[in-house]
């Protein structure tokens, strides 16, 4: 058996062996171009697979070698990627500059990181391993748009028939002349390898005179220019100072190119990515690194406890106790997987634990009290009643106690309304409640919250909560 047989083999007994098998022939037969930042969700839709599956099936095929994994820092508003990290660790808090664009951004790991899957050149050499070797719009392709930008046919045959007016390929140390009719429009000269970019705007009567710009691409990423011009002839001289090719290409700021880049698809977010249980559980080394903070400006946090556990264990012994209390915590941690959630921390008879949506909380938090329902009556007893907790909102993903953990205002509402069940039933916050996916999965049960304000200790206001009985 080969190696990379060896590695396939295993992939199957530790994944889902249908996911695995559709890895090993995406490997095996994919064009290069789909072997590199490989959307994962959109691999999930095109195969019928169960999306958290497919994403513990590559994570699982990363760790095995398979694939390098990467987190892609991405513009908002194009959806390019402004930088590439192998490590979350790496990831900077300050901003990342868009030339295309003109703007900087501060990253949050809710919609900006992106994590994305390109097999190992040891497992199979693919183009996008040597980007300079890839033609012009391949590399747009393949490096600089993000997985999350839908790149159809369509999509290339409109980008290059109506929002472009010139490209090329520039080598590095060499210079060129772009000769332009430069239409009544904003123009961007955008160079996607130092993403580097000079803003024209077109304007006034048209002229016949043949109009000069010189621009210089440099890897020191220059501050974006801009000049006004009129329609007409323009002589753009071009200077690649950069020690790799460049690839200086002409947009039309217009309708068509803003459209293009709002074809979006769904994508894997950071955000998400750190509430899988599977990445918490295999990329433990991979985490933040003990100063680094990072916004998520809305991650939904349920807690639990076990009610009256000290006298449980006076009650029925150490030895039962114990045994109800794995039970307990068995239950709970297989229905936060089950609902796209992953475990921060247990603390006693507690849990912490996070969900990208809240109704996928609320969702969980039902499922655990019926789980406690169906333990007390296998044992014949009413041992088992779990206090519950929800709350959405921003926090900060951190380092605390060598564990990836959570920290902010969110993290301590989410503990005291917790701290507000006295028994079975659920206590979340209002904008959990009030989210129409979550008033729709409470509908469906014939549920009715009951509303109160809360005074929560620490909180100088008193709080928004539904009981949800």
């Amino acid at each position: 058996m080969s190696e990379l047989e060896a590695q396939f083999a295993t992939l199957k007994k530790i994944a889902d062996p249908a996911v695995a098998e559709g890895i090993a022939h995406l490997v095996e037969n994919g064009e290069d171009h789909e072997l590199n930042r490989i959307n994962v969700l959109d691999f999930s839709r095109q195969n019928g697979f169960d999306e958290e599956k497919v994403i513990s099936g590559f994570l699982h095929a990363s760790r095995l070698g398979l694939f390098d994994l990467t987190w892609n820092v991405l513009c908002p508003g194009c959806s390019g990627v402004l930088d590439t990290h192998d490590t979350l660790k790496s990831l900077r808090g300050d901003d990342y500059h868009c030339g295309l664009c003109a703007c900087g951004y501060e990253p949050s790991v809710d919609e900006q990181v992106e994590v994305a899957f390109t097999v190992s050149p040891k497992v199979r050499r693919i183009a996008a391993h040597d980007p300079n070797s890839l033609p012009l719009w391949e590399y747009y392709k393949q490096v600089f748009w993000s997985s999350g930008i839908d790149l159809n046919t369509e999509f290339f045959s409109t980008l290059t028939e109506k929002a472009t007016v010139d490209s090329l390929e520039l080598p590095a140390g060499e210079r060129a002349v772009m000769s332009l009719q430069l239409p009544p429009q904003f123009i961007i000269v955008f160079e996607p390898v130092t993403h580097s970019a000079h803003f024209i705007d077109v304007q006034g009567e048209p002229t016949k005179e043949r109009q000069q710009l010189s621009l210089v691409f440099n890897k020191s990423h220059p501050p974006t220019g801009s000049i006004v011009m009129h329609p007409g002839p323009l002589r753009l001289a071009l200077d690649n100072q950069a020690d790799v090719r460049t690839l200086p290409t002409v947009f039309i700021a217009a309708e068509e190119l803003h459209d293009l880049l709002g074809k979006r698809r769904p994508f894997l977010t950071a955000k998400r990515m750190l509430s899988n249980q599977t990445f918490r559980d295999v990329f433990k080394a991979d985490n933040l690194h003990i100063d680094q903070r990072l916004k998520i400006t809305s991650l939904t946090f349920l807690f639990t406890d076990l009610k009256g556990s000290t006298a449980l264990y006076e009650r029925v012994g150490d030895l039962a106790a114990f045994d109800l209390v794995r039970a307990h915590f068995r239950a709970l941690l297989e229905i936060i997987a089950s609902e796209k959630g992953a475990v921060v921390k247990t603390i006693g008879d507690a849990v912490m634990a996070t969900f990208v949506k809240p109704e996928h909380a609320i969702a969980a938090g039902l499922k655990m009290r019926a789980a406690m329902d169906e333990l007390n009556v296998e044992r014949g007893t009413e041992d088992l009643v779990v206090k519950i907790g929800i709350h959405e909102g921003p926090c900060l993903a951190v380092m605390l106690n060598e564990r990836q953990d959570y920290f902010g205002q969110t993290v301590n509402i989410a503990a005291r309304v917790q701290g507000l069940a006295t028994s079975r039933s659920i206590h979340a916050t209002g904008g959990v409640v009030e989210v129409p996916a979550v008033s729709a999965i409470l509908q469906e049960r014939a549920i009715t919250p009951i509303q109160k304000q809360a005074a929560l200790r620490g909180i100088a206001d008193k709080v928004l909560v539904y009981e949800i009985p």
